[in-house]
């Protein structure tokens, strides 16, 4: 490849050259004609005969300069168009090579962003895919570490008891797979929320595991992944977004059923440019307002288990992951904090 010269300019039109000053065609011509009327009117003059009157003097003299005056007023309007005419020919050519730089410029521009973007949405795309396979392999996998449960182990959700009305006789059929796992940790119910950091998260891939594995949880995990993959397409990503975390009280309040400017310092998210994409996103498109509207009904029902059994430190973890400030954007959207 040719080394380029950095002081080269860009490729375009070239203005031309300004004319060089010097006589022209129709100077040239001008001037022979000016030789050869004077010539005619000298031979005029000595071959007419004598005794001429003043009048016939100043008739001569008109004779004499008024055609060269013509001639040279004619060759000095030629000249003054023809360098309106270089000069315009120059101006146009100067605004073709400032267009030319324009296009240029903003060609170079738009290529140099959008490969990054395009790797950018090339590598979710990827860890998305890598996900989905492995969780499809871990389906037939357990963890010999966790068939017993431990005490430390606290369990994320606190399990619903049926009333002893609801209850029916249990069939012979066997104790249900359920029934068997063990419950899902706090810890791993937080991690599942913020979903695996790369391909190479093995922590975060079996937590989300487990995660899936429970009925309650699976669901929220499912609405969080739908919504998240609807906001990357408008180029909204959860870790570009640093909202106001609020403290675990104002969490439990909304836990318990409030709402509006009781726990309006959820709505911490204060991205402009993000509200106005997801707002007009819910406005147009039903498919994304109706996963919208599903996920912030899952994530509440499924905190409000949560917190029933979680620490202020834990609750804090989890509104730092994805899956929470999903919930703060589409809660700010919504007016769920109005």
């Amino acid at each position: 490849m040719p080394e380029q010269n950095p002081t080269s300019k860009p490729a375009g039109p070239v203005p031309p050259a300004a004319p060089k000053p010097g006589l022209t065609g129709y100077e040239l011509m001008a001037a022979l004609l000016s030789a050869v009327w004077v010539v005619a009117v000298l031979a005029y003059m000595f071959t007419a005969p004598e005794g001429r009157s003043a009048l016939g003097l100043v008739m001569t003299l008109l004779v004499v300069f008024l055609p060269l005056a013509l001639i040279w007023v004619t060759v000095i309007t030629l000249r003054s168009v023809r360098a309106l005419r270089d000069e315009a020919a120059r101006l146009q050519a100067a605004v073709d090579a400032m267009r030319h730089a324009y296009v240029a410029g903003q060609q170079a521009q738009a290529s140099g962003i959008k490969p990054s973007v395009e790797k950018k949405l090339d590598e979710i795309a990827a860890v998305t895919r890598q996900a989905e396979t492995v969780l499809a392999t871990f389906t037939s996998r357990r963890d010999a570490a966790l068939t017993v449960p431990s005490a430390d182990r606290k369990a994320a959700l606190v399990a619903p008891r049926a009333a002893p009305v609801d209850e029916q006789p249990a069939l012979a059929l066997g104790t249900p797979a359920e029934d068997l796992r063990p419950p899902l940790s706090v810890a791993d119910f937080v991690r599942a929320l913020q979903f695996p950091e790369t391909a190479e998260d093995k922590e975060g891939f079996r937590a989300l595991r487990l995660a899936l594995e429970d009925r309650n949880v699976a669901r929220l995990i499912r609405a969080a992944q739908d919504v998240l993959t609807l906001l990357s397409q408008e180029g909204i990503f959860m870790d570009d977004l640093k909202p106001d975390l609020a403290r675990p009280e104002v969490w439990r309040r909304f836990a318990a059923g409030e709402r509006g400017r009781a726990i309006a310092a959820l709505g911490g998210v204060r991205d402009r440019s993000s509200l106005a994409l997801t707002a007009a996103r819910m406005k147009d498109d039903p498919i994304f307002r109706d996963a919208a509207h599903h996920f912030l009904r899952t994530f509440d029902k499924t905190f409000s288990e949560f917190e029933k059994n979680a620490t202020d430190a834990e609750i804090a973890d989890l509104a730092e992951t994805r899956t929470a400030r999903a919930f703060m954007l589409f809660g700010r959207v919504t007016g769920t904090f109005d």
